[in-house]
Parts: structure tokens; C-alpha cells; sequence
């Protein structure tokens, strides 16, 4: 009966403790590539200019412990913009590097996938080898020998085509684990990079607004102290009066039906700022007693003024949902009702606005997607400080009135009856 030559040789082979791979000298690591060289030098531009944000920061909070002036506040400003710049710089120089760090591991995927087809085209030679081997009897093998030493020379010589075929194998093994980890650090790399230039984006549109925003205020108080307090008179004196009209307008339209808007569910909406700090409730609160002449608040108020945005004017705005943009306000009337203005309509009953803004980031009759920029916080309308007022309404109970200012101009106005107007706080997620 013939017997497998392949396990006879192996087994002697084994026996004789042969086989084993000799060890391999240690390579010698490769220079950097010249990509790789230009990710090193970018990483040092992006110390540095996080090194100047940092300054610019420190700045900025000092500025802002001091007392507020028209001179302050356009101090604070021109420090948001030069803090904008910077962070535009950094953005793009990181999507750069992104760029080449992604080039660097599309040439490492290439490079590994022509490995491993000559790793696999080596081990598919190394068992056509063993096969042509297999085929022979042990006795055509004996006989076709000289001597036995040649006999056992065979043996070695099978040893090490089995043992280069595991080698290979582990090899090839190795490559594709590799080239899975590569696509897999490519793929989060892209990832990486497409958030880049979302943020850029922001940082683009909160150094306009910024930039505008200052403007504004430079033309509106002729750069004089008297004229910053008398607009800030002027503002307080608007929303009072706005607070008390919008509450006689509303509880003269008759109830809603509010069944056509979801139960309260919290994380129903998304927080429409990046960082949360609620300085107003709904309703009636101590605050709004002493706050408005209604004794009440239709909405919720958030700080924009934080250390990512010290002045509170240019952080990027979100919708809380999905959905259509109804009506938008471009602050026609200064200082008077909202300001400038955004009203998203959603697809669940609910509408939500967002007002006192510093500038518009979308159009009327535009499809928005959750956490899409609708617009930069500011302190437009009659807000005397920049902060962001998040009003959440029955949609079918929305219309739209004009209201008469202080001035004597007029703006188009969001209202609904009393009992249209709903808690943000119970919809968004829980604090």
C-alpha cells in the first residue's frame, strides 16, 4: 500500500528537528517618505497656531472682566476676530494635513495590496510544489535515490517547502490584517476631514457675522459711549413693550388645537447650540416676573457668551430638527421684537425660532437637516446682550402679524395663541 510521501518526509524531517526558520536580520527602518515629511512640518504649524489662539484667549477673558463700555465691547470684538482668523488659519491647515495623511495611506494600501498578490502567488507556488511531491510513492521515492543520505536529503528539503509555506501564509495573513487596519484609518481620516470643513465653514460664517456685527455697532453709536448707552435704553425699552403686545395679541386669537403636536418628549429636538447654558425658562419664573411685564417668557434663553465665543456673537446656531425653513427676519427694524430671526417648520407638528441673531445662514423655503447652521447668535432686536432665544410652537396654531415698534416702523412677527406656545425644554434632552 502506498503511503502519503509528504507526511513520511515531514515526519522525518520534524524528527530529525529540522525545518526551523533562521532567524532574520533586523531590517533597517526606511527614511520618511516626503509625505510624511510634510505632516511633520504641518503638525509644527498647527502647535504654533494653537499656541496663538491660546494667547488671543487669555486676552479675551481679561477683556471681558472688565466693565463693560463701547469701547470694551469693540475691543472684545476685534479679539473674536483676530481669534476667528486664527482658528480659520488652524482649520485649513489641519485639512491639509488630513489631505496628505490620507495620500500617505492610500500609497500604504496600494503598496500592501501588491504584497499580498505576490504572497498569495507565492504560497499558490510553494503548494503546487507539495503537490507535485505528494504524488509520488515512497518506493518510487527510495528507488529513485542513491542513498539514503540522498533519501534524507529529500526529507530536509520537504521540511523547508512546508515550513516556507506557513511562513507564507502568516505572511499573508499579517498583509490583510494590515490592509484592513489601513481602509479602516483612511476611512476615519475622511471622516475627520469632512468634519474639518463643516467647521470651517462655521468659523467662515462666525468671522462675518463678527465682522458685521462690529460694523454695526461702530455706524449705529459713532463709536461715543453716550450713544452705546442711549441703544441700550433703547433696547430695554423695546422689550418691554414687544413682551407686553405679544402677550395682548395672543391671548386675543382663540386656543389651539395642540393634539396635533407630539407629547413632550425629551431629546425630541437637539440642542440647538454646541455648548448649553440656559439663562431664562418658559414661563412664569421669578425671572420673568422681574424680567418682562407679561410674567412670563415664551420661550427659553441660552448664553452665547462663553469662552469659545467671549463676546456671545458668532457662535454658530443649529436647527433642532429637520425641516423647512417658513419665514426668516433679516432685522429690517432695529432693536425692535426678535431681531433677525429664523423660523423652521418640522415634519412632527412642532416649529421652533430662533432670534436675536447676528446674521442669516439660510433662505426662506430651504430644507435644513438636524444641527445645520441656520444662523450666528448675536444681540439683534431688542436683546440687550447677546444670547439666543429658542421659541417652540404648535405649527398649525403659527401666523404672522405686523407689529408696530417704539419708532413707528413696523416688522413682521411668528405668533399663535397662548396655549401654542410649548416648553423647548420639555422636547430637548434632559439636563
Amino acid at each position: 500500500m502506498k503511503l502519503r510521501l509528504t507526511f513520511f518526509l515531514l515526519g522525518l524531517a520534524l524528527g530529525a528537528g529540522l525545518g526551523s526558520v533562521p532567524a532574520q536580520a533586523q531590517e533597517v527602518p526606511e527614511p520618511p517618505s516626503e509625505t510624511q515629511v510634510q505632516i511633520d512640518q504641518t503638525q509644527a504649524q498647527i502647535n504654533k497656531l494653537k499656541r496663538e489662539i491660546e494667547e488671543l484667549q487669555r486676552q479675551l477673558t481679561g477683556t471681558t472682566q472688565q466693565k463693560q463700555t463701547l469701547q470694551t465691547v469693540i475691543k472684545e470684538i476685534d479679539l473674536q476676530v483676530q481669534k476667528l482668523q486664527k482658528n480659520i488659519s488652524l482649520t485649513n491647515t489641519q485639512i491639509g494635513q488630513k489631505d496628505r495623511e490620507i495620500l500617505n495611506l492610500s500609497g500604504d494600501i496600494t503598496t500592501t495590496g501588491g504584497q499580498i498578490a505576490q504572497a498569495q502567488q507565492g504560497v499558490a507556488a510553494t503548494l503546487r510544489e507539495l503537490r507535485e511531491v505528494d504524488q509520488e510513492s515512497l518506493a518510487a521515492v527510495l528507488l529513485s535515490t542513491e542513498t539514503l543520505s540522498s533519501f534524507f536529503d529529500r526529507a530536509v528539503e520537504l521540511g523547508s517547502i512546508r515550513s516556507s509555506l506557513q511562513n507564507k501564509i502568516e505572511d499573508l495573513s499579517s498583509l490583510k490584517t494590515d490592509l484592513q487596519d489601513t481602509k479602516s484609518a483612511a476611512e476615519r481620516k475622511r471622516q475627520e476631514l469632512s468634519a474639518l470643513k463643516s467647521r470651517l465653514s462655521s468659523e467662515r460664517g462666525s468671522l462675518t457675522a463678527t465682522r458685521n456685527a462690529q460694523d454695526d455697532l461702530l455706524e449705529e453709536t459713532k463709536n461715543k459711549e453716550s450713544n452705546y448707552q442711549e441703544l441700550i435704553q433703547q433696547k430695554q425699552a423695546e422689550e418691554a413693550a414687544f413682551e407686553s403686545e405679544l402677550v395682548r395679541l395672543a391671548a386675543g386669537l382663540a386656543a389651539a388645537d395642540t393634539t396635533t403636536a407630539p407629547a413632550p418628549s425629551h431629546g425630541l429636538l437637539h440642542w440647538p447650540l454646541d455648548t448649553i447654558y440656559v439663562t431664562q425658562l418658559f414661563g412664569k419664573t421669578s425671572a420673568s416676573g422681574r424680567l418682562y411685564t407679561s410674567g412670563t417668557h415664551n420661550g427659553v434663553d441660552f448664553r452665547t457668551k462663553l469662552e469659545a465665543y467671549p463676546t456671545g456673537i458668532g457662535m454658530p446656531v443649529r436647527a433642532a430638527l429637520s425641516g423647512t425653513v417658513q419665514e426668516i427676519n433679516l432685522g429690517a427694524v432695529k432693536y425692535c421684537q426678535y431681531g433677525k430671526w429664523v423660523l423652521v417648520k418640522h415634519n412632527n407638528g412642532l416649529t421652533t425660532l430662533y432670534a436675536h441673531l447676528s446674521s442669516v445662514a439660510v433662505s426662506k423655503g430651504e430644507r435644513v437637516s438636524t444641527g445645520q447652521t441656520v444662523g450666528y447668535s448675536g444681540d439683534t432686536g431688542y436683546a440687550t446682550g447677546p444670547h439666543l432665544h429658542l421659541g417652540l410652537y404648535v405649527s398649525s396654531a403659527v401666523t404672522f402679524k405686523q407689529y408696530t415698534c417704539n419708532s413707528g416702523k413696523t416688522a413682521y412677527i411668528p405668533i399663535a395663541p397662548l396655549n401654542a406656545y410649548l416648553d423647548p425644554m420639555a422636547y430637548l434632552p434632559a439636563l
